[in-house]
Order: C-alpha cells, then sequence, then structure tokens
C-alpha cells in the first residue's frame, strides 16, 4: 500500500498541503497566502483563480520537498473555506470574483418578502438561517447582476460552487463535478434529510439544479487528477513545479468535506455530544448530534458533518464570523500589535479587562443575533483606558462569542458539555485558552497539532480507500497536547458574560440609530 495521503487545506487566507502517514503524522509545504479584496463596506472577495493556483503551488511544493512521496500517495484529500461562492464556465474560468463567506452584499436579497416567508421552510429543510452567509443568495446575486450570468446558467454554460465543487472540477480537468454533503449543506439550498438539493429552494432562488455540483458523501470517489503539462506552465507555474504535479496523474480524490466537518473529524468528535471549536479566522464551534439532524431553537445551524458506509452524522454550528480576525485587525488596522504572539504578554499584564469590550461586528453579527447591520463597537472607554485594554478587549471578544455558542448548544440539545477539544493557530493565545476554560467552566484540550481540518479530511480518504481499516483505527491516532481547567468560579464568568452581552446591546442599538 502507497506511503501517504495527501491532503489540500484551502482556506480564507491561505492555502497548505500536506502529507497524512499511517501513523497520523502531518508533513507540511510552505503555506501559499490568498489575498482577500474589500471592494467596498461589507464586500469580501477571493480571485478563484489566486486560489486554484495557491493549491499547485502547494502540492508541488509538497512533492518538491518530499521526493520519496513520487508514486507513493494513495489518494487525494480535499477540504476548503465553506459558503465561499465561485462562478466558472466549463473551461473552469471564473467569471466574477468569488464572493466569500463572510461577504454581506446579499443583506438586502436576504429582506426581500418572497424569501422572508419562506424563512420556516428554509430552516426546516437546510437546518440554515436566511441569511447572506450562505451560498444560495451569493449566486442570486451574481445572476442578478454579472452581465450574461443569468442567460449563461440556464443554457448550461455556467456552473456554481462552493471551492471543493470548484477545485475537484479544476482537478479533474472537468470530468468531475461534484461536492460532498458538508459542503453542499451549507449552500442553502440543500435538503439535509434527503441529502440532495430541494426543488423548492431551486424554484424559490431561481437557481438551475444543472449549474450545481452533485452531492456525494464525505469518504467516496471524486475523480482522478488529470494535469496537462502545457496547461500548467501557461497558467505561471514553473517547469519544475509541472514536473511535480504530473507524478499525480491518476491519483484519486477520495475524501472532501467542509473544514469545520473535517475538523470536527480529526477531534475524534464520533460521538453524540462530543463538541469542538476551531479557532481560525472565524470560530466555529460544532457538537456532534448523532443521525438525527435536530433543528435548533436558538439561532444555530445543523448541517451534515460526514456519510461514512451510508451513515449520515450531523453537527449542530454556531459560527463567530470574527475570530483570529479580530488579532489581524489589530495588527493590520489598528497597528497596536507588531505581531499575533504580542496578544498573550499584553493580556497578561493586566489585572483585568478595564471594564473595556469589544464588539467585532466587522461585517455583522452571526449565531446567535443573525443581523447583517451591526457594526464594530467597543465600550466602556474612560480617560484611564489605552492600547492595551483594546488589545485584551480584541483578545476576550473571541472567549465570548464562543461561550454564547456553547451554552446555546447544550440547551438545544440537553447535553450538558463537561469538556471541549480546540484546534486552529488562535489557541497559540494561552490567555484566550485559559478564559474560554474559565467561561465555559469546562476542560479545554488543544490537540497536538492544529491541523484538524487537514488531519481530518486525510483520514476521510484513508477510510475511503482502505489506507485506515475502521474508525476504531483512527481513534488511536489522537494525541492531546495541552489542557486548561476553569480558574473562575461560575459567578466570576457570569459577571464577564453579563457586561459582554451589555456591549451587544449597545452595538446593536447603535445599529439601529445610524
Amino acid at each position: 500500500m502507497p506511503d501517504f495521503i495527501l491532503t489540500i487545506d484551502q482556506g480564507t487566507t491561505s492555502t497548505k498541503a500536506f502529507l497524512l502517514d499511517k501513523d497520523g503524522n502531518l508533513v507540511p509545504s510552505n503555506p501559499v497566502p490568498i489575498t482577500q479584496h474589500y471592494p467596498q463596506p461589507g464586500y469580501v472577495e477571493h480571485d478563484a483563480q489566486e486560489i486554484y493556483l495557491s493549491v499547485l503551488k502547494c502540492m508541488a511544493d509538497l512533492i518538491h520537498n518530499n521526493p520519496e512521496a513520487v508514486g507513493e500517495i494513495d489518494s487525494i484529500a480535499l477540504t476548503n473555506q465553506r459558503e465561499t461562492t465561485v462562478a466558472f464556465d466549463r473551461e473552469g474560468n471564473p467569471v466574477c470574483p468569488a464572493i466569500v463567506w463572510q461577504c454581506r452584499r446579499t443583506a438586502d436579497i436576504c429582506r426581500r418578502e418572497e424569501l422572508q416567508s419562506k424563512e420556516s421552510e428554509i430552516s426546516s429543510r437546510t437546518g440554515l438561517r436566511l441569511d447572506p452567509y450562505f451560498s444560495a443568495t451569493k449566486i442570486r446575486w451574481i445572476l442578478e447582476n454579472i452581465p450574461g450570468t443569468d442567460k449563461a446558467a440556464k443554457s448550461g454554460e455556467l456552473l456554481f460552487a462552493t471551492v471543493d465543487g470548484y477545485l475537484v472540477y479544476r482537478l479533474t480537468a472537468g470530468v468531475s463535478f461534484a461536492s460532498d454533503y458538508s459542503n453542499c449543506s451549507r449552500t442553502m439550498l440543500f435538503d439535509i434529510k434527503k441529502l440532495d438539493y430541494s426543488d423548492e429552494l431551486l424554484e424559490l432562488f431561481d437557481i438551475p439544479r444543472k449549474t450545481l455540483a452533485t452531492p456525494l458523501p464525505s469518504c467516496a470517489d471524486y475523480g482522478s487528477v488529470a494535469f496537462d503539462k502545457d496547461r500548467l506552465v501557461a497558467l505561471g507555474l514553473t517547469e519544475g513545479q509541472a514536473d511535480c504535479l504530473m507524478t499525480l496523474n491518476g491519483v484519486h480524490i477520495r475524501g472532501v468535506a467542509g473544514d469545520q466537518a473535517a475538523a470536527l473529524f480529526g477531534q475524534n468528535c464520533f460521538e453524540k455530544g462530543d463538541t469542538k471549536t476551531t479557532y481560525g479566522t472565524g470560530c466555529f464551534t460544532l457538537m456532534n448530534i448523532g443521525e438525527d439532524p435536530t433543528i435548533s431553537n436558538n439561532g444555530l445551524l445543523t448541517s451534515a458533518a460526514w456519510s461514512i458506509d451510508g451513515v449520515t452524522t450531523y453537527a449542530l454550528e454556531g459560527s463567530v464570523f470574527q475570530g483570529g480576525s479580530v488579532i489581524s485587525w489589530l495588527k493590520d488596522e489598528m497597528e497596536i500589535i507588531d505581531k499575533p504572539s504580542d496578544c498573550d504578554p499584553i493580556c497578561k499584564s493586566l489585572e483585568d479587562n478595564g471594564g473595556v469590550y469589544l464588539v467585532p461586528a466587522f461585517t455583522g453579527l452571526g449565531a446567535p443575533h443573525w443581523n447583517p447591520d451591526v457594526r464594530g463597537t467597543i465600550v466602556g472607554l474612560t480617560r484611564g483606558s489605552g492600547r492595551r485594554h483594546i488589545v485584551r478587549a480584541g483578545v476576550e471578544s473571541i472567549a465570548y462569542q464562543v461561550t454564547e455558542l456553547v451554552d446555546l448548544m447544550m440547551k438545544d440539545t440537553g447535553i450538558t458539555s463537561t469538556s471541549m477539544k480546540v484546534d486552529g493557530g488562535v489557541c497559540a493565545c494561552e490567555f484566550l485558552m485559559q478564559l474560554q476554560s474559565d467561561l465555559l467552566g469546562v476542560k479545554i484540550t488543544r490537540a497536538q497539532s492544529d491541523e484538524m481540518t487537514a488531519m481530518g479530511v486525510g483520514l476521510m480518504a484513508g477510510l475511503a480507500s482502505g489506507y485506515y481499516a475502521s474508525v476504531d483505527e483512527i481513534k488511536k491516532l489522537y494525541e492531546g497536547h495541552k489542557s486548561y481547567a476553569p480558574s473562575r468560579t461560575p459567578a466570576q464568568a457570569n459577571e464577564l458574560m453579563n457586561a459582554y452581552r451589555q456591549a451587544v446591546t449597545a452595538a446593536t442599538a447603535a445599529s439601529v440609530k445610524g
């Protein structure tokens, strides 16, 4: 049996690739950054061609630096930023910028009476809220605003996909156009119980079914990679990079999952009630809710997480739009820290937060508020407030938002969590991890690797190909890195959360007045 699974992790700010071996070790490529474009307030875009090129470069870099992997790739796995929507022609060429999951340009579409009147039906079928976050309104916006797309969609010349479907199409040279259930679950067009697009919702949004990727289980055959060297060089790759990629021709893509479902799997959250949070650009908390897609009563989302051997596992999810991006804002826009690692010593240098709270609603508020119109707000400033207080308020805001989500999950399911697994680059901030444990009152365990999205989808591909024999074998690969236990009383934690909720109320009121 070949020695490795090649795992691609296409994220919001960068793309990475890894070699996953039988023992669960990940060997990384050099990451390739992805440019985010902000053409106007509330708009967030990517260049889909840049996304594809970043994937090619990462794969080539991985093979170049690990020549022992040539001929030893069992299968390819792909995990991706979800909801981000790509429109492209049959040749794979994007027809407009990709609309990123964070983008709020479709807020007015969501306010349309014909959609508002169907909100309960949308929720019951898809497990989602009517919100700009999801792909359906992004597709609708493209059809209404990009000349020629409506006609091209009706004739079958135009395709729409989340990033996984787009990359599968490009990597297989157009032979396969497929998306996994976890990504399809985020389109707001997918019936999560029937595991297929809803004809009623396709009609409601006026989106032709033939423009969408075929839904498949996470562990499935998505086709084989098919590269042409001349085309690779024409795209701007070097001869050497193209040669590395050519060694992958014929290798099958056997695992595909949205990043958060992949992370839940990688964290070994296989039992009902198991919970994880990934701290990345956004923060995403998921709870395994088993085989019954329970719809939330508290503004959370329900999606298919993975399907193995005909059995689908669902997850309850809360999404924080601004997680690690808050720290990027402190560094890049506010210019009050030089690097992300500055946050830990700054936060620890203060006895408390000085009553300063940040509501980081830079692109609106996600779960449980679902208000696209709220904007970022700092409250509690006094003459004694300074740079350090704003930094700490930014870091603390991440933990407050996650705590809101976990509390609501426990209300929806009746499950009282006693622990939570975490991953993602922001977990390096120990102040944040300790505060998170304090607020939730549970043990927090950080994984040995922060690359749980890559790990999870690689494990899925391994199950599909037989590289891993069973889920029981996979369970033995998980390793924890560090744990955090609560150090504050419940009363102290509640005091902090109540103050943050008051800040959210103030931010919401300010947006109404504005």
